[in-house]
């Protein structure tokens, strides 16, 4: 089993979803909305530290399960339906799942 944690612009999230929701297997995602700043190692930052102040950037995290099989699609449609070609677009996370199990019946998924 494989977890997926993506950062995309919060105005992809309904094209990224709805593409996601077709995906044969895909059984769920979360999705939070989240602020942050990332750095590309240029001092023209576009997120200023002003006063101890950050201006901080809005993105809208995914977090996905998903088996080993469904991996390489569901980062395509993310990588696909989340770009804009501009400075920003997001990550995605990849990482292994060690143990997964359903909270009511102690089952081991």
């Amino acid at each position: 089993m494989k977890g997926i944690t993506a950062y995309i612009k919060p105005h992809k999230i309904n094209e990224v979803s709805s593409a996601l929701q077709k995906v044969e297997g895909l059984r769920g995602l979360s999705i939070v909305e989240i602020k942050g700043f990332g750095r590309r190692g240029d001092k023209d930052s576009p997120h200023p530290v002003t006063d101890d102040l950050m201006d901080f950037a809005q993105y809208t995290k995914l977090e996905i399960f998903c088996q080993d099989d469904l991996l390489d699609e569901i980062i395509s449609i993310i990588e696909k339906k989340a770009y804009t070609g501009l400075r920003g677009d997001g990550k995605i996370y990849v990482f292994d799942v060690e143990k997964s199990i359903k909270i009511g019946k102690g089952e081991i998924l």
